[in-house]
């Protein structure tokens, strides 16, 4: 462990202000860094160059092109800019969330002789099979990507155990595991709205909420298979959906169709809003298959909501006994649904926030912070001078 302050410079594609669990999760790191005394950086894509002091440290937007498709999203493309600002700033220590497009930036610091580590916030087979690759190709060329990147980074960060079987299956031994956590705070039971409750459900209907970006990968069309089968059964029940992507206009097509009970609100920018949505539904269901920890399902426990998730991904090692889980489609989900609402309300909120408390982010930034040999300083004040600066 080193026990000066670092400057810690993190990169990551895919944010956007709409962007939900890695957007937080690189506020609420930053954050900690900041508070435990290092300077930390963020390097984000936009529409334009920007350079801003956060709570959470600086802030710098580079210019990077629009991914058609991807309902918003942009990338750093120009290697040579990103490089020549990573020389600016002079690092103590780099920290990649993209495991695609920014790899080469583990070469670019063993050139500069920085201290690197790649964060592994979904596993690359998982992503690579809900776009639809068979699995063995999937899982041959998650290998070889992984075996890639586990070689160009000094280590590789793993939020659960099933983010790091994949580097574990090609024998990778510079892996370490640093949970994500939630604000327990900020997100508490409390938060539930009567009144707001109220304008999306009627009494005696189930109120089901998704929190998720509306893209392949997140699978959100199983909440609407899952509804539909509710229905079908005789529940009364209805479903919020918070979050936007390019699989809306299609999801709230199939909705007018089959005349579902389904309100979308886009992409909830208020968190206050968004959480005491999460405290007033009383299922959250988080049907992403290749989710490794999942935030916006962490957010709903702390706010005494319980989750019904898929099996295949992280998520069942995240919420324990404190929710469901579904090993397939709308069918598995509704049934996991049942199994929530068929427990009294009180037991199932209070199983829900003690499993949140559990993951509070003090113990994650902790973790991070071990993961870059780097100590905790607790400093508030101003953040420190180091070499880069501007004279």
């Amino acid at each position: 462990m080193t026990g000066r302050p670092l400057r810690i410079v993190r990169l990551a594609n895919f944010v956007t202000p709409a962007s939900g669990g890695l957007r937080t999760a690189l506020r609420e790191l930053g954050k900690g860094f900041r508070t435990a005394g290092h300077e930390p950086v963020l390097i984000v894509p936009g529409d334009r160059h920007t350079d801003r002091d956060t709570e959470q440290g600086r802030v710098i937007t580079l210019p990077g092109p629009l991914l058609p498709g991807t309902g918003g999203y942009r990338v750093l493309a120009d290697r040579q800019r990103v490089a020549a600002v990573l020389e600016g700033l002079a690092p103590d220590r780099l920290e990649v969330s993209d495991r695609t497009t920014l790899r080469w930036t583990g070469r670019w610091a063993r050139r500069a002789r920085v201290p690197a580590v790649m964060v592994s916030h979904e596993t690359a087979d998982g992503v690579l099979r809900t776009w639809g690759l068979p699995g063995n190709l999937a899982r041959r060329a998650a290998d070889g990507l992984n075996t890639r990147t586990a070689h160009v980074y000094s280590r590789v960060v793993c939020t659960t155990e099933y983010a790091e079987r994949e580097f574990v299956r090609i024998g990778a031994r510079n892996v370490v595991r640093a949970p994500l956590g939630v604000d327990l705070e900020e997100r508490h039971p409390a938060l539930r709205d009567p009144g707001l409750r109220a304008r999306h459900a009627r009494g005696d209907e189930a109120l089901l909420l998704m929190c998720s970006r509306l893209s392949v990968e997140k699978r959100p069309g199983t909440a609407l298979d899952a509804l539909e089968v509710l229905l079908r059964r005789g529940w009364r029940a209805v479903l919020v959906v918070a979050g936007d992507g390019p699989l809306r206009a299609r999801l709230e097509q199939r909705v007018r169709q089959r005349g579902l009970p389904v309100t979308f609100l886009g992409h909830v920018s208020d968190r206050a809003v968004l959480g005491a949505l999460q405290a007033s539904a009383d299922v959250c269901l988080a049907p992403g298959p290749a989710e490794t920890f999942g935030l916006a399902a962490l957010e709903a426990m702390a706010c005494g909501t319980p989750v019904v998730a898929s099996a295949s991904s992280a998520l069942p090692e995240v919420i324990g006994s404190a929710g469901t889980v579904a090993a397939g489609g709308g069918k598995a989900f509704a049934d996991a649904v049942e199994l929530l609402l068929e427990r009294g309300e009180p037991e199932r909120r209070d199983a829900a926030r003690a499993r949140a408390e559990c993951f509070g982010w003090g113990a994650a930034v902790e973790a991070f912070l071990a993961a870059h040999d780097a100590e905790a300083h607790h400093h508030a004040g101003p953040r420190p001078t180091l070499p880069g600066d501007a004279a």
